[in-house]
C-alpha cells in the first residue's frame, strides 16, 4: 500500500458503524415506513459529519409478505410466504404431488431449479400443489406455474425456515414482464414439516396454503451521496448496498449498511484526495421488490451510468463472525487481480472469486458495468460442514441468513473493521487509479474458455471455430493495448475511454440475453449466453436439429460481433 492508502485506513474507527449495526439490531426493516426510519437515521448520521446527502424517494412495487401456514392432514404447519407469492388469506387446496427437489444445498446452483418442464412434468403436476426440496425461489415457481401446478411449498434444509423472493421479474415491473409475476401461492416450511408433508403426498393426501400478502406501490426513500472527484468529477465508481432487510437483518444487511456509512465518512473527510468521485446508494425494495431500488435508480440515471461509471461495488453481508476468508466472491474476470490485490493488502488473504450470480443488487449488467463483490468474507467450507450449515445466500454463510435468528450475535467488530477496510480501499483505490484497473485480457481468456468448453459438449453438432478465432484475435489485439498503455504510448485519457467502452460491450455480451436497458429475468445466465444452445444441441432430438443450429448460427454471430467491435475499439 502507498503512505497515503495507509494514512486513509488508519482514519477507519469501529465506532460509528457498530452504533448503526446496535440501533438496525432493535428494529424489523421490511415495510417500507420502517425502511424508509432506516433510511432517515443512515441521512442523520451523515449530516452530523458534514456529509451533503441527497435523498431520492422513487415509488416502488413492492410484496409484503404476511402470516402464512399450511394446514394437512389435520395439522397446521408453520411456514413463510416468498414475495409475490399470490395473496391467499383464505386458503387455496390441492392434492399434494412430491417431486425431489435440491437436497445437496452445497451445489453452487442451490437456488436454482434442478428441474425441467416437459410433458411428464406437465402430467404430475397439473392441478396440483407441488412439494419440493429447496428454497422458494423464482426459477421452482415459474417452473410449476409453468406446467399447471397451483401451489407449490418448499422444504427449507433446516429447523429454521428463510424468508424470499419468488418472482423472476428484475426490479419494477414493465408492461412486458406483467405476464411473469406468479399467479399461485407459495410457501416454505422446515425439513421436520416437510418430510410429514412428503409422507402425506405418498399417500395421496392434500394440503391447504394460506397466505396474506400485500402488494402495491410503496414511497421509498433512497439516499446518494456524492463525493465529487478533483481531476475528474464526472467519472465515478458506484458503491452500493440494500438497507431493506428480513426482520432486523443485522448480518443482512445492517453490516453492509453501517460499512458504507464509515466509508462514506472517511471519504468525505478526503475528498481532495480524489482524482474520480463515487458514488455510494443505500437501497430500498431489495428484498420485497427483487432489486426494486437499484433497479430503479439504473433505469432512472442509465444514460449517465452509461457515460461516467467505470465500476460498481456492491456490498452486502460483511462483517459478520466466523467469516474469515475470501472465498465464493463474485468478481468480473477484468477485475479479479484488482480486487485480488486489495484484499491481500488489507487482509492479507488470498481472494477465492467465482462468476457473478444472477443475483444480489446486480442491476447494472444491462448497461455493461464492471462489477466486484457482492458478498465479501465468509467463514471456510470446512468450518461449514464442522456446524452443520448448508450453503446460504449470506451472512458470511451463518445460516441466521433471512431468518428471526439474524441478530446482533451474527455480527463481528473485528472482522467488520477489516471488512469496511476493503471496501475503503477498492473504492479508493478504484478512483485514484491512473489506468483504470479493468483487464480486459483476462475476460479474453474467460471467453476463450467458454468457447472450448460448449464447443466439447456441441460435439459434431456445430462449429465454433469463428467464434474461438474472433475471441483469440481480440486478445490479441488487449495484449497490444495493454502493452502500448503501460509504455505511455497510448495517452491515459484515451486509454481509460477504451477500457470503459469494452465494459459497455464485453460485460453485456457475457451476462445479457435481453438489449442494452432492459433487465433479464432473475434467472441464472451462462457466460456468452448467445452460445447457450451449444449445451444442448447433443442432447436435442432429430426434429430439432435444424432449429438448435440456427439459433446457434445466430447467437454465433452476435457473439463474434461484439468481439470485433470489442477489437476495433481497443485498436487505438
Amino acid at each position: 500500500m502507498t503512505p497515503q492508502e495507509t494514512a486513509l485506513l488508519d482514519q477507519v474507527t469501529i465506532d460509528e458503524p457498530w452504533a448503526l449495526v446496535e440501533s438496525f439490531s432493535t428494529f424489523k426493516r421490511e415495510h417500507p415506513d420502517d425502511v424508509n426510519r432506516g433510511m432517515d437515521e443512515v441521512v442523520e448520521r451523515l449530516t452530523k459529519h458534514g456529509v451533503e446527502v441527497k435523498v431520492h424517494e422513487p415509488e416502488l412495487f413492492l410484496s409484503l409478505p404476511g402470516q402464512a401456514r399450511i394446514e394437512a392432514g389435520g395439522v397446521i404447519h408453520r411456514a413463510k410466504s416468498p414475495a409475490f407469492s399470490a395473496n391467499a388469506p383464505n386458503g387455496f387446496s390441492g392434492p399434494l404431488v412430491y417431486i425431489r427437489g435440491t437436497t445437496n444445498m452445497d451445489e453452487e446452483d442451490a437456488f436454482e431449479s434442478q428441474l425441467e418442464a416437459g410433458p411428464e412434468m406437465e402430467a404430475r403436476v397439473r392441478g396440483k400443489i407441488v412439494l419440493t426440496e429447496g428454497f422458494a425461489s423464482p426459477a421452482i415457481i415459474s417452473l410449476m406455474e409453468g406446467c399447471g401446478a397451483v401451489g407449490v411449498i418448499a422444504i427449507n434444509p433446516g429447523v429454521d425456515i428463510h424468508w424470499g423472493i419468488c418472482t423472476t421479474i428484475w426490479g419494477i415491473p414493465s408492461v412486458s414482464d406483467l405476464h411473469r409475476k406468479p399467479n399461485i401461492p407459495a410457501a416454505a416450511v422446515n425439513m421436520e414439516s416437510g418430510k410429514a408433508l412428503i409422507e402425506l403426498a405418498k399417500s395421496g393426501g392434500e394440503a391447504t396454503i394460506f397466505t396474506e400478502m400485500e402488494e402495491g406501490w410503496f414511497r421509498s426513500k433512497l439516499p446518494e451521496i456524492t463525493i465529487p472527484g478533483t481531476e475528474e468529477p464526472e467519472k465515478y465508481v458506484l458503491l452500493h448496498g440494500h438497507l431493506d432487510s428480513w426482520d432486523v437483518g443485522v448480518g443482512d444487511n445492517a453490516t453492509g449498511d453501517a460499512t458504507m456509512l464509515e466509508v462514506a465518512r472517511v471519504l468525505w473527510a478526503n475528498r481532495d484526495k480524489l482524482r474520480r468521485t463515487i458514488k455510494i446508494c443505500w437501497w430500498p425494495g431489495h428484498s420485497t421488490g427483487r432489486y426494486a431500488g437499484s433497479t430503479w435508480y439504473s433505469d432512472t440515471f442509465a444514460l449517465d451510468l452509461d457515460e461516467n461509471c467505470v465500476a460498481q461495488v456492491n456490498c452486502d453481508s460483511p462483517g459478520c463472525r466466523w467469516a474469515t476468508e475470501f472465498i465464493h466472491v463474485s468478481v468480473m474476470s477484468e477485475a479479479h487481480d484488482f480486487l485480488a490485490g486489495v484484499i491481500q493488502d488489507v487482509a492479507g488473504k488470498t481472494l477465492q472469486s467465482e462468476r457473478p450470480h444472477r443475483a444480489g443488487d446486480y442491476s447494472f449488467n444491462d448497461i455493461g458495468i464492471s462489477s466486484y463483490l457482492m458478498l465479501s468474507s465468509a467463514m471456510t467450507d470446512a468450518h461449514r460442514e464442522e456446524l452443520g450449515y448448508y450453503a446460504v445466500g449470506g451472512c458470511g454463510m451463518n445460516i441466521a441468513w433471512h431468518t428471526e435468528n439474524d441478530t446482533l450475535e451474527i455480527a463481528n467488530k473485528d472482522i467488520l473493521l477489516r471488512d469496511i477496510k476493503v471496501y475503503l480501499l477498492a473504492v479508493f483505490r478504484n478512483a485514484n487509479a491512473g489506468l483504470l484497473p479493468m483487464d480486459w485480457r483476462a475476460t479474453a481468456r474467460e471467453f476463450q474458455a467458454t468457447i472450448a468448453d460448449y464447443q466439447q459438449q456441441a460435439g459434431d453438432g456445430f462449429d465454433l471455430s469463428n467464434a474461438a478465432s474472433a475471441a483469440d484475435d481480440l486478445l490479441a489485439e488487449l495484449e497490444t493495448f495493454y502493452d502500448r498503455a503501460a509504455k505511455g504510448d497510448i495517452p491515459q485519457a484515451k486509454a481509460n475511454a477504451a477500457i470503459q467502452d469494452l465494459a459497455r460491450i464485453l460485460v453485456p455480451l457475457n451476462f445479457n440475453r435481453s438489449d442494452r436497458f432492459r433487465h433479464d429475468p432473475a434467472l441464472t445466465i451462462p457466460p456468452l449466453p448467445g452460445l447457450e444452445e451449444a449445451t444442448k444441441i447433443a442432447s436435442r432430438s432429430k426434429d430439432l436439429w435444424g432449429f438448435s443450429r440456427t439459433e446457434l448460427l445466430r447467437g454465433q454471430n452476435h457473439v463474434i460481433a461484439g468481439l470485433r467491435r470489442a477489437r476495433a475499439r481497443c485498436a487505438i
